[in-house]
């Protein structure tokens, strides 16, 4: 009788524990598995940072400095600035192994303050405008085949972008894995564009198509302001290389593959850039590559007709792809946010079925459209820009920061003090040349919307007001029951 007991209770105990691995295995779809090899992560970053920016930046930078040779040279610069960059946020990420980008350096360097006006300004600026431009992309170079010889009419562009963002929110709500599923689709037809577009232009070099090569600097338009803001149409297409940090957790031996993934994938990247650009002035005069609505189909049509097609179906894909991770990472940020309180808490909620940030997600869906309607791209990129480089610079000022006052946290990655200072001294230069040489009403706005943050701040985080929350709470309520969303501790406890 004692041993029959004896069984049953280790058989219950057994159940228990079945019970618990089941659980358990809940929890693992939301913690971050170390999966990702070197590979992976040079991968990561190229799918990443390719997107829309190669195939209508080089316009917007070309309009800025006038000439071919400036052109390429500052293609090649914006590639080196990114991966100084990106080196200083491998120690950042490395040494604070938190998610939500730069929002734990700010917060562990200067305080809540600034780390909340950067989650302020990338909730409703950069990250929303940034997939604004990216579908802006997409619906020019989509809707360009059926309007031969003319550009397409902007109602047309705006509703396809709207459409393309709404697909991409719903997609990413309602499964993580057909996102992930989409992301890896699209960055393999990204990839065949690219090859695509660079060997014809090496075809056409071997052909001896240099005309456009000759006296590449003459004419040029060389100023602080112009080459500030053809920096910032250059590193708009460089675009992701901040984003390394929100993988330090699933890297394998992080501190052996970040910085290597980082030290080749984004030359990778520069070298195709430059070399598109090459592709791109083998068929094109300046003027000609200023005048096409979209360069890389006008390059399809001159050197792969008939099969000129090609190209802005390709381009389509990629443009697609770099919107789907946009957004695949919505989540993150807005979770930080507002697990520190310093965002609505329905923002930070988890669908119960989905397992996906969706109200994050829809709420990245909504702004991003507000933004299409009036804005066309050269101007999104230049206010998306301005806002992203103050935070960059503040960010690699942290580190700086960091290494006077957190002189014992463990720094597995140290990179040269060097590093940090040339990249923040650009980020100044960025951010005040283009106010001082040609002030715009765009950037004043864009200043007094960041320190608008400061009053949300001092309301509804330091002061606590009763009020808010008796107003949003009703609404929270009504918003779990209809997307069916948990705060993330109800869903991995």
């Amino acid at each position: 009788m004692g041993e029959e007991s004896l069984k049953k209770r280790r058989g219950e105990d057994k159940g228990r524990e079945d019970r618990q691995s089941i659980q358990s295995h809940e929890p693992q779809k939301m913690n971050l598995q170390k999966q990702v090899g070197l590979i992976s992560g040079i991968c990561m970053i190229v799918g990443t940072i390719i997107g829309s920016g190669i195939f209508v930046s080089p316009k917007s930078v070309l309009a800025n400095v006038e000439a071919v040779g400036p052109c390429l040279v500052i293609w090649a610069a914006c590639g080196v600035l990114a991966t100084l960059g990106a080196l200083c946020f491998a120690e950042l990420g490395t040494m604070i192994t938190k998610s939500g980008g730069e929002y734990p350096y700010l917060m562990e360097a200067f305080g809540p303050i600034p780390a909340f006006l950067f989650s302020w300004t990338s909730l409703l600026v950069t990250k929303p405008s940034s997939f604004a431009i990216i579908c802006l992309s997409f619906a020019e170079y989509a809707s360009a085949p059926f309007y031969p010889g003319c550009d397409p009419p902007q109602a047309v562009i705006k509703c396809l972008a709207a459409a393309a963002i709404v697909i991409i929110t719903i997609v990413n709500s309602l499964s993580v894995k057909l996102g992930s599923y989409l992301q890896n689709f699209l960055t393999a037809a990204k990839m065949i564009i690219v090859t695509i577009i660079i060997v014809s232009g090496i075809v056409l070099l071997a052909q001896g198509k240099t005309d456009n090569f000759k006296d590449s600097f003459k004419g040029s338009k060389i100023s602080v302001s112009s080459i500030s803001l053809a920096f910032y149409n250059g590193l708009w297409a460089y675009d992701g290389w901040n984003q390394l940090n929100y993988i330090t957790e699933e890297l394998k031996n992080p501190y052996r593959n970040l910085p290597l993934s980082i030290i080749i994938g984004i030359p990778l990247v520069t070298v195709c850039y430059v070399l598109i650009n090459i592709s791109y002035f083998t068929v094109m005069t300046s003027t000609e590559l200023l005048q096409s609505q979209a360069v890389a189909v006008t390059f399809g049509d001159r050197v792969l007709y008939p099969a000129s097609w090609i190209v802005p179906l390709f381009v389509v894909f990629s443009t697609l792809g770099s919107a789907n991770g946009t957004c695949f990472t919505a989540g993150r940020l807005v979770y930080v946010a507002g697990r520190e309180g310093h965002m609505l808490k329905v923002l930070s909620y988890i669908s119960v079925k989905h397992l996906t940030p969706a109200p994050a997600i829809i709420f990245y869906g909504a702004i991003a459209i507000i933004y299409i309607i009036p804005g066309d791209i050269d101007t999104l990129i230049n206010y998306f820009s301005f806002a992203v480089w103050i935070f960059y610079g503040l960010t690699v000022l942290a580190l700086i920061v960091m290494r006077f006052t957190r002189k014992n946290l463990r720094r597995p990655i140290k990179i040269p003090i060097i590093i940090p200072v040339i990249v923040t001294l650009v980020s100044i230069v960025l951010v005040l040349a283009p106010i001082i040489s040609a002030p715009e009403l765009a950037y004043l706005y864009c200043i007094l919307f960041i320190l608008s943050g400061l009053i949300v701040y001092a309301l509804f985080v330091h002061l606590k007001f009763d009020w808010p929350q008796k107003i949003s709470n009703p609404i929270t309520m009504h918003l779990q029951m209809l997307l069916e969303v948990v705060p993330e501790e109800e869903v991995t406890e």
